[in-house]
């Protein structure tokens, strides 16, 4: 086996082409860390969002609020069923929701669609939040709170203005935070009021239920779903979040499609690093063999040797991408059609992805080089030098 420092050794040396190529190399993983760090802040965002006491009713076929419409006779009876929890007045912990979309002027876009959600004071009690500044909306009246989200990425959500939308403008009345969830990009207002102005009858877009236990919601779904009345689905409240997630895979699968595309062109560079390494080095691997060093201890070398120069690229690739960590942003969710804010999350898993793709770069960039510098005759290796 012909000793890893020799590779190292080499490596520093040319210490010009080793840089330039390590450079693609770390960018190609740059992007494909940034593109997991993606991924991964949408599914902790979701992750956190709902409640594992809680379940969620739409409409049948509908696979969000926006395209769901529960009628009040479904409210009625699904409120009455066996199942469900009360509250400290023995009321039913059934909230009826509106879900709308409002399109709001951000600091980067002309327009953006943002969440609106009609509640009743049920629907609170259902929810973790914290009002940290303002106070909450009243019952009636064209007030609402938005989440810090909300309030950080759009001008007109700010304490105290007006934002438009509906029939009337609505006076921004407090700032709320709900934690590490997707909560934190929505608007709320009173259900009545928001039924006023779009036009809605009675009815929501949704029911939330807290359940009784966990336990208890299979026989509550078969219970709904068996009644042809209804015309309804029940999901868990975080099953539901989780769904989300696939708000993000297009963006995810394009750096996957831009990482693979530089992946190939950085797998060149590195073969031609190697080629070059070889064509300088032919009297040592002469030597080497003369040494009794085997064909294949030296194709394992030259192997290493590649590896070794991708895993510096990807070293810094992963340095290039960490800045990005924490970083807030927005995506449009695809089931909803509006913004939703998370934080990229360079996750340690990210970073050894981001690893192991600069090896295979490396593995797959040196094979042919290492090959032909295993395959050299002594004698021909001594006369090329």
């Amino acid at each position: 086996m012909v000793p890893i420092t020799y590779n190292f050794r080499n490596l520093v040396e040319r210490k010009a082409t080793t840089l330039l190529t390590a450079l693609g190399i770390g960018l190609t993983v740059a992007v494909l860390v940034t593109s997991l760090a993606l991924t991964e802040g949408l599914r902790v965002l979701f992750a956190g969002s709902g409640d594992e006491r809680q379940a969620l009713v739409l409409r049948k076929g509908a696979n969000a609020e926006l395209s769901s419409e529960v009628t009040n006779e479904a409210y009625q009876i699904i409120s009455r069923l066996p199942g469900i929890a009360a509250d400290v007045e023995g009321g039913p912990l059934v909230s009826p929701e509106g879900f709308v979309v409002a399109n709001l002027t951000s600091s980067y876009s002309d327009g953006m669609n943002v969440s609106v959600r009609g509640l009743l004071p049920v629907g609170l009690k259902l929810r973790q939040f914290q009002i940290i500044r303002g106070a909450l909306f009243e019952p009636s009246r064209h007030q609402v709170v938005v989440g810090e989200s909300i309030e950080q990425r759009y001008p007109d959500a700010q304490l105290g203005k007006n934002i438009m939308f509906g029939k009337s403008p609505w006076e921004v009345v407090g700032i709320f935070h709900a934690a590490d969830q997707s909560a934190n990009s929505e608007i709320w207002c009173d259900l009545n009021q928001l039924r006023g102005d779009f036009e809605r009858a009675g009815g929501s877009s949704s029911l939330l239920i807290r359940l009784e236990s966990p336990a208890s919601f299979e026989s509550l779904k078969k219970t709904i779903e068996a009644d042809q009345r209804l015309g309804v689905t029940i999901q868990k409240e975080k099953e539901y979040y989780a769904g989300m997630t696939a708000s993000g895979l297009p963006l995810e699968y394009l750096g996957y499609a831009v990482a693979v595309i530089m992946a190939v062109g950085s797998a060149f560079a590195a073969t031609n690093t190697m080629y070059a390494a070889v064509a300088r080095r032919s009297k040592e691997i002469g030597t080497l063999r003369a040494l009794g060093f085997s064909r294949a201890a030296i194709l394992l070398s030259f192997i290493m040797e590649s590896v070794c120069l991708a895993l510096i690229g990807g070293i810094l690739g992963v340095l290039l991408a960490l800045p990005i960590n924490g970083l807030a942003t927005g995506v449009g969710n695809f089931s909803t059609f509006t913004d939703v804010t998370f934080q990229f999350r360079v996750s340690p898993m990210a970073m050894c992805w981001g690893l192991a793709f600069a090896g295979i770069i490396g593995a797959l960039g040196g094979f042919l080089p290492a090959y032909g510098a295993s395959k050299k005759d002594i004698v021909q290796a001594m006369r090329d030098a």
